[in-house]
């Protein structure tokens, strides 16, 4: 009996060790196999989390969620032959008719303020599989009402549809920080009648709620200390980016500045469906992917392949994405 016991103990001690490394899936399957218990394998795995410090902050980047959406090119290269945005896909080893695209909101944590930067899809999105970021938090050791600072790049659904849950504020004992030539765009009346309307009902329903607690803020305003706001617009009017930086390691939030790691950015110049003011949006891509790619800082941004960080350099006109690794475990 004692044999048999200790025998157990060690096939879950083994089975442990490989959940930490393991992928979600993967871990199911060692439960399952040192517990003896049967499990389904389809069921939706645990949220993901990858944790990195910059300088003094910690960074959460949570995956919010994923969709695989048909013929890339009728959103990427719109301005481009179908064949050359198939091309371009299957030249940088991925699929020609499908697409892959995540959602990456993050926490910075200061030691201050726990500052979280876009909300990901929120209960709207959980029926499809996404709205994951409550439980990512969770998985990082925090809660919602631990966040202090909401801070939007943009008023865009898939980035404000964490703000609220079940009619109430998901956020209890946070402040907002939204750009104000977004916030004004987004809640004008004007809207209604035309292509916006849909974002216009969202950010009435989202945002405006919370405007009491929102700091409104401009190009160069600060968000917290460390932290800067900087006008990115073109994929939509107001979209922001934000600077970090601790103890001299620098990085930047790009929300959706670039939207596709080979389609926006090895070819900046190309036309995304999303983006409200394309030229401006092409624009912006090289101003800030300039910067990025001279002064050889990070960014994160949200819809880069998971955990959503890097680097780029310039390579064939535009940028080459380089993905985080260990750069900022040693």
């Amino acid at each position: 009996m004692a044999v048999s016991t200790r025998l157990k103990r060690r096939t879950f001690f083994a089975a442990g060790l490989s959940l930490l490394a393991a992928p979600a899936i993967l871990r199911e399957k060692a439960e399952a196999a040192a517990t003896g218990e049967s499990r389904n394998m389809d069921a939706t795995p645990l949220p993901e989390i990858n944790q990195f410090k910059l300088g003094s902050y910690k960074f959460t980047a949570v995956r919010d969620g994923t969709n695989v959406s048909e013929k890339p090119y009728e959103t990427y290269g719109t301005n481009q032959d179908s064949d050359a945005v198939r091309a371009l896909l299957t030249a940088n080893f991925l699929p020609a008719d499908k697409l892959l695209n995540g959602y990456t909101p993050a926490l910075v944590d200061t030691g201050s303020d726990v500052i979280l930067v876009d909300t990901g899809f929120g209960e709207g999105g959980r029926a499809r599989g996404s709205g994951k970021l409550a439980q990512g938090l969770k998985a990082a050791g925090y809660s919602a009402d631990d966040v202090t600072i909401v801070a939007l790049t943009h008023l865009h659904g898939d980035h404000i549809g964490g703000l609220m849950e079940n009619g109430a504020p998901a956020f209890r004992n946070a402040r907002y920080v939204v750009g104000q030539a977004e916030y004004d765009f987004w809640s004008d009346k004007a809207r209604e009648g035309t292509p916006a309307e849909g974002g216009h009902k969202a950010v009435l329903a989202n945002v405006t709620p919370l405007a009491e607690k929102t700091a409104f803020i401009k190009d160069g305003d600060s968000v917290a200390p460390g932290v800067t706001a900087m006008l990115a617009a073109g994929h939509s009017p107001g979209h922001m980016v934000f600077h970090v930086e601790s103890e001299g390691k620098r990085l930047v939030l790009t929300g959706d500045t670039a939207n596709h790691y080979i389609l926006s950015l090895l070819r900046p110049d190309w036309e995304v469906r999303f983006d409200m003011d394309k030229a401006q949006a092409a624009a912006t891509r090289r101003k800030v992917f300039d910067m990025i790619a001279t002064d050889k800082i990070a960014f994160l941004g949200y819809h880069m392949p998971f955990p959503a960080v890097g680097f780029v350099e310039r390579q064939d006109g535009g940028y080459r994405f380089v993905p985080k690794t260990y750069q900022f475990d040693i």
